[in-house]
């Protein structure tokens, strides 16, 4: 048995209007402007949205054994990590957005469920960098698929 890893890049930029307050989701988006009203993005100016991953990608994420971390970097810092859950329902065919949720709601920009962390969860360092415009958001996202496991394969030990 082994683990399926696929890795994808997206990169996007601060704004001054980033606030990270949202309690359920994180986003980032190819949008290039920010309104206050936009208290869960992250990033702007996104290099890509869901409809940008590979096939490949996509493909573990529409499995509901497979997990999603998405490790935050700014300045060559790793700065917030976020893990989710895939579902086979993941449409992940929008073209603006990346949207990780806390929630089990799915919608074609939603790249993950049942999520860790949302807006306001995230690290203040990281949020405090991204209300600069010069500043880059790097992430990292790791798509793990990992073997189903069936009580037929599972050794069960007693305890005395």
């Amino acid at each position: 048995m082994s683990v399926e890893a696929l890795i994808e890049a997206v990169y996007a930029r601060g704004h001054p209007n980033v606030q990270a307050t949202h309690r359920t989701t994180v986003e980032v988006t190819k949008d290039e402007d920010l309104t206050p009203r936009g208290d869960c993005i992250i990033g702007i100016g996104a290099n890509k949205s869901t409809d940008d991953l590979s096939e490949e990608f996509k493909k573990v994420l529409k499995d509901s054994s497979s997990i999603l971390v998405a490790l935050l970097y700014v300045e060559s810092t790793l700065s917030d990590i976020i893990v989710c859950h895939g579902s086979e329902s993941l449409s992940l065919n929008d073209r603006g957005r990346i949207v990780f949720r806390k929630s089990g709601y799915i919608d074609p920009s939603t790249i993950g469920i049942k999520c860790s962390k949302a807006a306001i969860d995230l690290s203040r360092y990281l949020v405090n960098k991204l209300k600069n415009p010069e500043t880059v958001l790097n992430m990292v996202l790791i798509a793990l698929k990992f073997p189903k496991i069936y009580s037929k394969d599972i050794l069960h030990w007693r305890v005395l």
